[in-house]
């Protein structure tokens, strides 16, 4: 169930141990018709930039090249081999890894003391030194320190933390202590120290693929860049590898996802790692883009290849010659799923879209009869009204007389001005079309409303007999002798019984999409105790 976040940060201030412990008050206890094997869940849908991971994997499996995970994280000392003189350039974009460092935890008699008030009884304090010395030198690790003292001094683990927190203040103070490690910021990284392991004890030449995660310490998020992104990238290493392996490698690649045609031409950046004169951006042509304002032309520049130098290879001991072509995973998936912002893209959830039919189902009734009895009585007043729709007022009708809630009671719909018994709009129905919520009447002007879109079968007088009945109940329930209940113009859902699920609103709104329900609808039921 909902719970209120600021409530629970307050408890885990004062007491985390009893907050945690008592967590489960969240949980709901479902009704036996909602339980497993009865509950299931739909089809979901894939992320942009992981449906196009998968398609990429199977363009390079379908032209030959074999799968590897490339090193994640690695010693700046392979960017200073590859790079050579720009390598400090490229170290300013890199993530440096930093660790926490062990501290020297010393145990006193006061702290002695103040452990044995928590845990209440006495423990063993040789021990629990041992369990700290153990962990300074690393032979425990972090995420276990805690369940070992707990072990030391017989206690459950909370208290343990407990024991931690108030106690040992030096693990409140670490601070992070940086390494030589990076993230990697280019696969071309991982590449050299993959195929150093592979050169000469692997038959040429040597196809690989990888994608996978790079990491750039840029300024600032922005339409374009990210801090991390994902790189699509391939090697082949033989005696004989060209350019043209990477224009071959490009185009079988790229034909996998509708581009037709191709153009090459030489990169001005000129990396270090490449041989001067074969770093190469692709640019290719899609008849999808011919519709975006960006690239009216068709043509966008979608990868880039290039040779190894032997500068840099002879690094890591590798004698052969080595294509290089990759691209940013993102980039292609913005051109195929029509994003001209890749942090939408990545962090938003356009691409989680419902259909008419998932939005239908997401419009409720707020209000229903309390008891079996009542959805019959709402059952009457519906065919009251619709027998005597035209009727002139003041006129009622008689919709149900019997018992209800041990009374004898009539319940009757009526109107009392000089006005037809059921206004305008009282047939309307809530059917959804390409996003948008309407409330129209069934008839040939709505018809394509109705052919293209998806009819929840709710009527604005449907929900109004059911709420007008849920009333009815409370009313007689309260000891009430007579009653009625009205409704007026609609202005929206909530005017005629109905809500959306929580979410559904910012949905619609996020996409442009609306909900018009209005109309005057003018429908009254009453009754009185017999």
């Amino acid at each position: 169930m909902k719970f209120n976040a600021e409530e629970w940060l307050e408890k885990a201030r004062k007491d985390f141990e009893s907050a945690w412990l008592n967590s489960e008050v969240v949980l709901s206890e479902r009704p036996l018709g909602e339980r497993y094997p009865l509950r299931g869940y739909e089809e979901g849908r894939a992320h942009p930039v992981f449906d196009t991971i998968q398609k990429l994997r199977e363009a390079y499996l379908r032209i030959g090249f074999s799968e590897v995970i490339n090193p994640l994280i690695v010693e700046e000392v392979h960017v200073r081999k590859q790079f050579s003189k720009e390598a400090l350039a490229v170290l300013d974009r890199c993530y440096y890894l930093a660790g926490l460092p062990r501290p020297n935890v010393g145990i006193s008699e006061e702290r002695i003391r103040k452990i044995e008030e928590i845990i209440e009884k006495n423990f063993d304090p040789d021990e629990l030194r041992k369990i700290l010395h153990i962990y300074k030198k690393g032979k425990i690790d972090g995420d276990d320190l805690s369940a070992e003292i707990a072990r030391v001094l017989g206690v459950e683990d909370q208290i343990a933390l407990k024991v931690i927190d108030e106690v040992f203040p030096e693990f409140k103070t670490l601070m992070p202590e940086p390494t030589t490690l990076t993230l990697r910021s280019h696969m071309t990284t991982g590449w050299f120290i993959t195929l150093s392991k592979l050169s000469g004890k692997y038959p040429l030449p040597v196809k690989l693929f990888s994608i996978d995660r790079c990491f750039r310490r840029e300024q600032s998020e922005d339409p374009t860049r990210l801090y991390t992104y994902f790189s699509a990238s391939c090697v082949i290493m033989a005696e004989d590898v060209s350019v043209d392996d990477g224009k071959a490698v490009a185009e079988a690649l790229l034909r996998h996802f509708g581009f037709e045609k191709f153009r090459f031409r030489k990169d001005d950046k000129r990396s270090k790692y490449y041989i001067p004169g074969t770093q190469t951006e692709v640019f290719a042509y899609h008849p999808h883009l011919e519709n975006n304002r960006k690239y009216a032309d068709g043509w966008i520049e979608i990868a880039t290849f290039g040779i190894y130098s032997p500068t840099a290879l002879a690094e890591y001991g590798i004698e052969y010659p080595v294509m290089n072509l990759g691209l940013g995973v993102e980039r292609l998936a913005m051109v195929l799923h029509d994003y001209s912002d890749v942090r939408e893209m990545v962090y938003g959830f356009r691409h989680i879209e419902l259909s008419d039919l998932d939005i239908a189902r997401k419009i409720k009734l707020k209000d229903v009869p309390l008891t079996p009895k009542g959805i019959e009585i709402a059952g009457r007043v519906i065919q009251a009204f619709e027998e005597n729709a035209a009727a002139q007022g003041p006129c009622e009708f008689t919709a149900y007389r019997g018992r209800l809630f041990e009374k004898d009671v009539e319940i009757f719909v009526f109107e009392r001005e000089n006005a037809k018994l059921c206004g305008p709009a009282y047939a309307n129905e809530i059917v959804v079309h390409d996003g948008n919520i309407y409330g129209v009447p069934k008839n040939e002007k709505f018809r394509e409303l109705f052919d293209e879109g998806v009819s929840t079968g709710i009527r604005y007088l449907d929900s109004f007999a059911y709420c007008a009945v849920r009333r009815i109940e409370e009313m007689i329930a309260e000891g009430r002798e007579d009653g009625e209940v009205r409704s007026r113009v609609v202005e929206n859902l909530s005017d005629i019984n109905l809500k959306l699920e929580e979410g559904l609103m910012n949905y619609l709104i996020s996409r442009g999409k609306s909900v018009d329900v209005r109309g005057p609808l003018f429908l009254s039921v009453g009754f009185r105790l017999l």
